[in-house]
């Protein structure tokens, strides 16, 4: 089996930086007239079914507000007249969904900032809707019956899917929502990343998440898990990475092998990654392939131990990177707090405390770890420097993913319903 040497990795926070990184000015479809372009964030509002745009920096006040279910009833009618795919949709409301609709999982705007890409777990699809109208302009139903995480290729043109009840991830031209290719998976795919020159993507399949066989001695049952690394124009297998085998290598066989948010270091030599039932995270080296290092972080004595109590198996959902590489950010989901972690040593700073925090990324300039507070329907930045909280801000039902990506310079929302 080929090596990926380490040339051809990227550090999550680079390619996401490259992805939504678009020049102050686009030309428009005539490639005649400059659109100026304002950066802006993404947040997720996975039970509203919207998502709210706030600023990248500075106060991270709201900029406006999208519906991406606009056409919430045709596809509810479409779902009601097919038996199979209703018992799908009430078989996620009452396991991921906590008893909710998943309306919206992962989005980026366009390269050009007129549209917005969402994954809709619910409605097992990807859709793309005009920020200046709110209209969709195309959609793209995936295989089998649940969308998932996506990425988005450097150049912004592919998206990546996962579709998690198919194991397969479908890439798409981000424009028309044409699929380019998909390849298969492990047991339920989730988290995709591009490498920072496109020739890649990297997938965790994490397996079932959704039973109640949470004790280690039971893990078999979780399912084929496993980092997949793919070709991205061919969409052949290159590598397959297995983390029970580095697992079981250092002592940790009691350990979940289900990868969770993953974040690669800007040398492109290390990987951070968590995993199910797991607080705290792990340093992968690339080259010679294995653990090098583990880090365990504080248990909130509040959190139950009983782990069929930890939503979806995540302990720990949400890690992210400052672009210097010296601090890690964790989002400690089911012990209510975020702490920035020196890359050095791997100490944790103060915990600041957050209700169930469910994604970690970095803001526009850099300077803070922006978290989804699901649990309190807010976001908050945390100051890579001191560790501590700079700013709460309220958005919709339930946030979870949050992205950079850009929108017109004077956007506020769409002009229509």
């Amino acid at each position: 089996m080929p090596v990926l040497r380490s040339r051809h990795l990227c550090s999550v926070t680079a390619a996401l930086a490259l992805t939504v990184a678009a020049p102050a000015t686009v030309a428009d479809a005539s490639g005649d007239t400059p659109a100026a372009l304002r950066e802006v964030m993404f947040v997720g509002n996975n039970w509203d079914g919207t998502a709210d745009v706030i600023e990248s920096t500075g106060g991270f006040a709201r900029v406006g507000r999208i519906d991406v279910v606009p056409d919430k009833e045709r596809r509810m009618a479409e779902i009601n007249a097919d038996p199979i795919r209703w018992i799908y949709f009430q078989a996620i409301r009452n396991s991921v969904g906590e008893g909710h609709d998943q309306f919206v999982d992962d989005m980026y705007s366009t390269p050009d900032g007129r549209s917005v890409v969402v994954s809709r777990p619910s409605f097992a699809d990807v859709v793309s809707i005009d920020l200046a109208t709110g209209r969709i302009d195309w959609r793209f139903p995936v295989s089998g019956y649940r969308s998932d995480h996506m990425a988005v290729s450097p150049d912004g043109t592919r998206v990546a899917v996962s579709a998690s009840t198919s194991n397969t991830v479908h890439v798409l031209d981000i424009r028309t929502g044409d699929e380019l290719g998909s390849f298969r998976t492990g047991d339920k795919p989730h988290e995709n990343i591009f490498t920072r020159d496109g020739k890649y993507i990297w997938n965790m399949s994490i397996g079932e998440v959704n039973t109640a066989l949470d004790a280690p001695w039971l893990d078999w049952t979780k399912g084929d898990r496993r980092i997949m690394v793919v070709d991205a124009t061919t969409y052949e297998q290159v590598k397959v990475i297995d983390m029970r085998e580095r697992l079981d290598a250092i002592g940790l066989g009691d350990h979940s092998d289900a990868v969770r948010p993953a974040v690669f270091s800007p040398d492109e030599s290390k990987l951070y990654f968590q995993v199910s039932f797991f607080n705290g995270f792990f340093e992968y080296d690339v080259a010679t392939d294995r653990i090098t290092r583990t880090r365990t972080l504080p248990k909130n004595p509040a959190t139950s131990e009983d782990r069929t109590t930890w939503i979806n198996d995540s302990r720990h959902h949400g890690i992210s990177m400052s672009p210097d590489g010296r601090k890690l950010c964790v989002a400690g989901t089911m012990d209510d707090y975020a702490t920035v972690v020196d890359r050095a040593t791997l100490k944790e700073g103060p915990l600041v405390t957050a209700a169930k925090p469910y994604w970690a990324t970095v803001s526009g300039d850099g300077r803070h770890c922006v978290v989804s507070e699901s649990g309190a329907d807010q976001v908050t930045a945390i100051d890579f420097g001191t560790g501590e909280k700079s700013v709460s801000v309220p958005v919709g039902d339930h946030p979870q993913r949050v992205r950079l990506g850009h929108v017109a310079a004077n956007w506020t929302g769409p002009s229509a319903p």
